[in-house]
């Protein structure tokens, strides 16, 4: 069986639990890691492996997984989608979705390869399980309830801010998919606290909810990367009321991620040319062996 060749690109959080998804799945071998410092203070882990600055030095690799921050999804997967390569990402700006799903369609179609955006657990798995409650109960409301828990996304987006010398943004969930926003910072020398946290809640990750930005002395004190969700769907199936589902999971943030974007790798090679969101992608696909076993076991 020829294996699929997956780059990483970025090795943060994700990054490295992209690294032990991949040694756990049957049917890929790591290309190499993609790091802005390539190879210099190169972790003990990825000896076995290429480290580099850019893609363009890895040999025959088939899919890109891409660690990188939010806000630069859309460089890179536009990079790397015209040198022929399919790309996957955790891109989690849920208001962006649309916009990406377009400008990436484009490049891919044109250079035949596939993107798979915004693989991670929400939005990604979590979109399945809220189409599948919204095509079994058409009728209703869904509330998607995050945490208590660190929200990757919004950590990295303190850590941009000026003046922010480490960060952890927690998610609080106050019930009926509202959240509060509890972000934990070391303040650089020089700055001002009360100008870096008004900085923090106009950053558009943060704009719309509660947020209190708050001091502290060593931000790793803090750091668990535990999270979960509570989707709750209430509904109408036909026309039979008080139809209720709820989906709960409580789990490591970037471990789940990882898993997912190594699953949407996969997925990425059964379907035509162009940008797709997981739910537009049969789930089976998201698995490995034989598709008749598959449905034998499943079903």
């Amino acid at each position: 069986m020829k294996k699929v060749r997956a780059a990483i690109v970025g090795y943060g959080n994700i990054g490295k639990y992209v690294l032990d998804a991949i040694l756990a799945a049957p049917d890929f071998e790591v290309a190499g890691v993609v790091r802005r410092n390539g190879a210099e203070n190169k972790p003990v882990e990825l000896n076995d492996y290429p480290v580099v600055k850019e893609i363009k030095e890895l040999k025959n690799v088939d899919v890109a997984i891409l660690c990188t921050p939010t806000r630069s999804v859309e460089k890179y997967a536009k990079e790397i989608l015209a040198l022929g390569i399919n790309t996957v990402d955790s891109f989690d700006i849920h208001t962006g979705i649309v916009d990406l799903r377009r400008e990436l369609a484009a490049v891919a179609k044109k250079h035949n390869t596939v993107a798979i955006i915004s693989a991670g657990w929400d939005p990604g798995s979590d979109s399945v399980v809220r189409t599948m409650l919204e095509a079994i109960a058409p009728k209703g409301i869904t509330y998607t309830n995050f945490g208590p828990g660190m929200s990757m996304g919004h950590t990295v987006a303190v850590k941009a801010i000026e003046g922010v010398q480490a960060a952890l943004s927690m998610t609080i969930p106050t019930g009926t998919g509202i959240h509060r926003r509890m972000v934990y910072i070391e303040v650089k020398d020089g700055y001002k606290y009360e100008e870096v946290a008004a900085a923090i809640k106009a950053d558009a990750y943060f704009v719309n909810d509660e947020t209190h930005v708050i001091q502290v002395p060593c931000v790793n004190d803090l750091l668990d990367m535990g999270h979960g969700v509570n989707l709750t769907r209430k509904g109408v199936s036909g026309k039979t009321q008080n139809q209720l589902f709820e989906f709960n999971m409580k789990i490591n943030n970037p471990a789940l991620t990882a898993q997912v974007l190594v699953c949407a790798a996969r997925a990425s090679f059964k379907q035509q040319p162009g940008c797709y969101t997981m739910v537009e992608i049969p789930v089976i696909d998201l698995l490995y062996g034989d598709r008749e076993d598959l449905i034998a076991h499943l079903v």
